[in-house]
């Protein structure tokens, strides 16, 4: 196990454990944080700041028992992928949805440089339609 997966590991313990500071943590001023094309939060912010506004603070606001379950972490050194599942409901429809999602971690000298979401954002989309 590399120093990197043990840093992603962390933040997906923080995530299960609903801990937003922890989850932060390895992210630094400059990482690139990206969620995917089509995801309702989708566009690139840069630093710990932009991520919980901009990414999770908006989803808690615009879902109910939104989460991630992670099924798997691969450990490629520096490269980490996240595979799992995304649930919640939407709150302006009430409507529940579950879409797979993979993270890609980039980190260099133990630092998260970016983060890039792929996740089946129709999945999402569907619930937040009225």
């Amino acid at each position: 196990m590399t120093r990197a997966h043990d840093i992603i590991t962390r933040h997906y313990e923080a995530s299960a454990g609903g801990d937003l500071a922890g989850m932060l943590a390895p992210i630094e001023a400059d990482t690139t944080w990206t969620e995917a094309a089509g995801f309702p939060r989708a566009g690139t912010y840069i630093g710990p700041d932009a991520v919980r506004v901009n990414v999770f603070e908006a989803l808690a606001r615009d879902f109910d028992g939104y989460r991630f379950d992670l099924d798997e972490l691969v450990d490629a050194g520096d490269v980490q992928v996240g595979i799992g599942t995304y649930s919640g409901t939407f709150r302006q429809t009430g409507r529940p949805f579950t879409a797979r999602v993979a993270h890609i971690w980039r980190l260099a000298s133990d630092r998260v440089v970016s983060f890039e979401q792929i996740v089946d954002s129709a999945q999402v989309r569907t619930a937040m339609t009225p």
